[in-house]
């Protein structure tokens, strides 16, 4: 029987398997996302040599970052969709098949346009993956435990920014930036490999009906939950994304040292990834406004943190752990979907990469007004508290289809 104020939803149904098979299936999954971290994040520790590279200002290689987001924005419900009659397995080893070849195209762009086409294009399949990959570790794991489950997953994520990004950093400083998205398209390949062997087909999955997922995304707790995540998330990327610069021009610091920072921010993540699925599991939705004001607190002292190595890496790691509202996120969509599971898992990244598309924007206005690159942080924090506004008309929503359910069409919320 479900707790009281639980919603009656279509989750996904739990799948039995020996829990030798579940970690090598998780193990896999996340190793995807170690991929798709790695792409996604290196470019802001590798902006000046890409810079370089295709003969362009920094400024400009910030809309190589936008153009991947836009591509996960894009592509995360479109993909859904389209693949809302296939199996899971199969559509994963598709997807990360399309992510391998849309970063040996960036591997092999010879100039700034088809590195912006390229960068669009490996977006494409980003959050379509972790969606679908989020409901397959949910549908392994026990019921109280898929908050763990989708936080696993994301855990490649937050490994990639601790390891991934801190060597494909230095492996394209040293080398070339070319470097950094050829070892991530052999990555994703061998994720399809792993995938293939490790996960069994599952002959009781059922298929989705496109129509009725778009009938039951179309419904305020799930808008107001993407909300939360494409404002709120905001901030994060609006400080990393200029750190390297930050730590040049502000910190002091040779451009060797910038993979330290890259470092500084893995760890956050990580430690965010696990907290983020520790705290969903005991909060509930109630996590999201925990972390939101955390994240107001750290961005506010992130300015006066800059000044120095031995303050700004402690502040960076801070930063990092805004990472948990990832996993929150996705669990909590999770209860208020519906049927819309695959649609709702895969348009959360689009929420995720709108943040990342607006973070890095807002930022460069700031630091183009003559604002200075700390700025990042004060801009970061207003994006944090708007996030939290949102979450309380989420919230307020909630409450007010538990008091009176007659009154609503939504579903009754979770916790």
């Amino acid at each position: 029987m479900a707790a009281v104020g639980s919603p009656a939803i279509a989750v996904p149904a739990e799948r039995v398997l020996p829990p030798a098979t579940v970690r090598a299936i998780l193990f896999a999954l996340a190793m995807g996302g170690f991929a798709i971290g790695t792409s996604e994040f290196v470019v802001m520790g590798l902006m000046p040599d890409i810079a370089r590279g295709l003969g362009v200002d920094e400024p400009r290689v910030g809309h190589v970052i936008s153009a991947y987001a836009l591509g996960v924005v894009v592509g995360a419900p479109l993909l859904a969709i389209l693949g809302a009659r296939l199996q899971r397995r199969p559509m994963l080893l598709a997807l990360m098949a399309f992510y391998a070849f849309g970063n040996l195209a960036t591997a092999l762009a010879p100039n700034y346009t088809s590195m912006l086409l390229a960068r669009f294009v490996a977006g494409l399949p980003h959050g379509a993956y972790f969606g679908v990959a989020s409901l397959v570790a949910a549908s392994i794991s026990p019921p109280g435990q898929r908050g763990k489950a989708v936080s696993r997953v994301l855990l490649g994520l937050a490994v990639a920014l601790l390891v991934g990004n801190p060597l494909a950093t230095w492996l394209g400083q040293s080398f070339d930036w070319r470097y950094a998205f050829g070892i991530v398209a052999l990555i994703a390949v061998t994720t399809v490999a792993t995938l293939a062997r490790t996960l069994p087909p599952d002959p009781d999955e059922p298929r989705a009906d496109p129509i009725r997922e778009l009938s039951d995304f179309n419904r305020a707790p799930v808008w107001l939950a993407m909300g939360i995540g494409a404002i709120g998330f905001a901030g994060m990327f609006c400080v990393f994304s200029y750190l390297a610069p930050t730590m040049i021009h502000v910190t002091g610091v040779p451009e060797a040292w910038t993979p330290f920072g890259m470092l500084a921010f893995g760890v956050g993540g990580i430690l965010g990834s696990l907290a983020g699925g520790w705290l969903f599991d005991r909060l509930r939705f109630r996590a999201v406004a925990v972390i939101l004001l955390w994240s107001a607190l750290l961005l506010t002292l992130f300015p006066l943190a800059a000044h120095s190595m031995w303050t700004l890496l402690p502040a960076v790691v801070a930063v990092g752990t805004m990472g948990a509202l990832a996993p929150v996120l996705q669990a909590h969509l999770m209860d208020v979907a519906g049927e819309a599971q695959t649609l709702a898992a895969a348009s959360n990244h689009s929420a995720f990469n709108a943040a990342n598309a607006l973070g890095p924007w807002l930022g460069g206005m700031a630091i183009t007004a003559g604002l200075g690159w700390t700025s990042t942080g004060y801009v970061g924090a207003a994006t944090a508290v708007a996030g939290l506004l949102v979450f309380v008309l989420a919230w307020r929503q909630q409450r007010a289809a538990v008091l009176n359910p007659s009154a609503t069409t939504t579903r009754t919320p979770a916790r």
